[in-house]
């Protein structure tokens, strides 16, 4: 005799604690129009990306020894259509701690106040870092649903690239091979370490599971956050929106991360800076004014900004020399050895003192 099994109730679906329409059009409001964008100078972009993507990858390939599995493809996009993006993948990595908010909410009273507050912060932001954003390489892009992910993508913001270009008279061709060379440099990293993408999204989830669902919170985190941007501030330089609503116990976690990042950003504008110098002319005086918009604007994509991937600016110049004094000492590829596994990558302290990194991975 066959029992039924008992039937389970229907669930109320639980309310997102953000309003993502809502934060993208916000995002897309701020982000505003640039007539460049119409201009006949665009024209050239989507070819142009294509072929100095390209060439960046084998570049980057040759030099650094790591190669993606997929080759790569450039995406020009407008500031709306770089919100848009990054909208999704801003919701795709909070989902963990989103559900758990949204239970929070879904017994609140206030919820739908929570909802469109935390919504129009966060469009703001976006809004705002979409006008200075020149290229990403974003290894968030949800995959499409069988375990592959979409980490050939680099985007590039055309109208951004096409003001750089008028307002310092760069030759364009040459720009935006700089701006690949960063770019795919990143992508050679998360893509040809074959650990390296896991590791960074475990560090990210257990930043993530150890924020306390408290909505409030959220929605004063980003509150002041904005009042930074408002100020002409970053508010995300030191370890973002997850440094401020995690627990203590998990600074070790956000440490790792930060570190991690360190050497990243230091080895990427080191290729970088190798590869343009032979590549790239004008290099010193596009690497001047890139060094500038750092100050303000960081790695590419805001995401990394929000959960605390984002060095602070001694972080990156830290990175840089610590990348330069182990090739001193060790030669051009000593940066190998951390790709080996986690328990390789330099610490706090060892990237502080590279000579101690060299005799522990020797």
């Amino acid at each position: 005799m066959t029992v039924a099994a008992p039937v389970e109730p229907k669930r109320a679906q639980v309310p997102e604690p953000i309003d993502w329409a809502l934060a993208g059009r916000i995002a897309r409001r701020v982000a505003g129009h640039d007539p460049l964008s119409r201009s006949y100078l665009a024209s050239s972009l989507e070819s142009d990306f294509a072929e100095v993507s390209a060439q960046a990858e084998a570049l980057v390939a040759d030099f650094t020894g790591l190669r993606s599995p997929t080759p790569v493809r450039a995406l020009v996009l407008d500031r709306a259509g770089w919100a848009d993006a990054n909208v999704a993948s801003m919701r795709n990595l909070l989902a963990p701690l989103t559900e758990r908010i949204g239970e929070r909410l879904a017994r609140s009273p206030f919820a739908p106040v929570g909802r469109t507050v935390t919504a129009t912060e966060l469009g703001v932001m976006l809004g705002w870092f979409s006008q200075r954003v020149l290229g990403q390489f974003d290894l968030l892009v949800p995959g499409d649903g069988d375990g592959a992910t979409g980490d050939d993508a680099v985007y590039y913001v055309g109208t951004n690239v096409l003001s750089l270009e008028k307002r310092f008279a760069f030759r364009p061709r040459d720009f935006r091979l700089w701006i690949a060379l960063h770019e795919c440099t990143h992508r050679a990293q998360f893509t040809g370490v074959p650990w390296l993408r896991p590791y960074y999204l475990s560090l990210v989830g257990d930043l993530l599971g150890a924020i306390d669902p408290d909505p409030r919170r959220v929605v004063h985190a980003l509150q002041a956050a904005l009042e930074e941007v408002r100020s002409g501030r970053n508010p995300l330089d030191d370890g973002g929106l997850v440094a401020l609503l995690a627990s203590p116990e998990h600074r070790g976690t956000i440490a790792k991360v930060q570190s991690l990042m360190t050497l990243l950003e230091g080895h990427g504008n080191r290729v970088m800076n190798e590869l343009g110098a032979r590549h790239v002319q004008g290099q010193a005086r596009m690497a001047r004014v890139l060094e500038t918009r750092r100050r303000s604007s960081g790695m590419t994509g805001l995401f990394h900004k929000l959960v605390g991937l984002e060095a602070k600016l001694r972080q990156y110049e830290v990175g840089e020399a610590f990348v330069a004094a182990i090739e001193a000492e060790a030669g051009p590829r000593a940066v190998d050895a951390a790709w080996r596994g986690p328990e390789w990558l330099p610490t706090a302290d060892e990237l502080e003192w590279p000579s101690s990194w060299l005799a522990r991975v020797a």
